[in-house]
């Protein structure tokens, strides 16, 4: 948009979301084991996607502790189960494990952290969602993850 202003001189203006970054998101977490989103979207012009991960409570990451893991749907719960006995060290995510997308480390209150992963290989045809490996989180720290067409 085009503006003039008195004395004539003329400024252009943009829409924020005109240099937004689509493939981007951000993604909170808090004490009360609650994602602020129950769907990411990837936009089909992303060779590669980016989620920081901002806990908003206050508790440490030993005592609740969140991450930002994606796998397949069918994957999940597998991958939370082997995260269990990886430990805190490992961000509750088995090392090398190939059936991980994109996964952040895990952080405590007020802490961020983010993740690049990329999304060339992915397959809309494949069912995709994200979750915390934190053990015993996933029950209710997940969502869905759409790739647009």
């Amino acid at each position: 948009m085009i503006k003039k202003l008195l004395g004539g001189a003329t400024f252009l203006f943009f829409a924020s979301s005109a240099f937004a970054n689509d493939c981007a998101v951000t993604v909170e977490s808090n004490d009360a084991m609650q994602f602020n989103t129950s769907n990411v979207v990837i936009p089909a012009s992303c060779d590669e996607f980016t989620v920081t991960l901002k806990h908003t409570g206050q508790l440490p990451k030993q005592s609740m502790g969140h991450n930002w893991v994606m796998t397949a749907k069918a994957d999940g719960q597998a991958v939370a189960t082997d995260g269990m006995s990886a430990g805190l060290d490992n961000n509750y995510i088995k090392p090398n494990d190939e059936r991980v997308i994109g996964a952040t480390e895990i952080i405590g209150g007020g802490e961020e952290t983010s993740t690049t992963f990329s999304v060339k290989g992915l397959s809309k045809d494949e069912d995709y969602m994200f979750f915390c490996s934190f053990p015993g989180h996933i029950g209710i720290m997940q969502g869905t993850v759409t790739l647009e067409s």
